[in-house]
């Protein structure tokens, strides 16, 4: 006789709160940035945390994740950690977004590659990369905008 794990995997929605938004739908990428510092107030962290907008067929939010939590100039994120989330609140597109601390929103290197990583696993998984936006304080950077995506 041999012992076999049964699995499930669930969505556990931690919580559900009111945000002053003027409406859940991304249209663009300042849209995309202040969901994003609405709920997690991305321009005013002290580390880079890695984050992503999960949206459905219309555009519509339907979830806003924290994926990663770094230091002060970088964050480990991977493409599973990211479409995770993803996955789970069934999510046709997604929306990555991420901090830098020090306010300059220029991407990096590794910012690019990500993206680029990112991007290849939507296109695997149906689930396409829309943006990437780098949030400073008070301002952020599209690398769809800039081409980059």
């Amino acid at each position: 006789m041999i012992t076999i794990s049964v699995s499930k995997i669930k969505l556990v929605r931690e919580s559900n709160h009111r945000y002053d938004i003027d409406n859940r739908y991304v249209h663009g990428p300042q849209d995309a940035a202040d969901i994003i510092n609405a709920v997690l107030d991305l321009e005013n962290e002290a580390q880079e945390v890695v984050a992503e907008i999960i949206l459905d067929n219309q555009g519509k939010v339907t979830g806003v994740m924290e994926v990663t939590r770094g230091s002060i100039n970088s964050s480990i994120s991977h493409c599973r950690e990211i479409y995770r989330g993803a996955i789970l609140h069934n999510a046709a597109s997604i929306i990555l977004a991420h901090c830098h601390p020090s306010g300059e929103t220029n991407p990096s290197r590794e910012d690019i590659d990500i993206t680029q990583r990112v991007k290849k696993a939507g296109q695997v998984l149906d689930i396409p990369l829309l943006d990437h936006i780098i949030i400073g304080h008070h301002r952020f950077t599209s690398l769809k905008e800039k081409g980059m995506l």
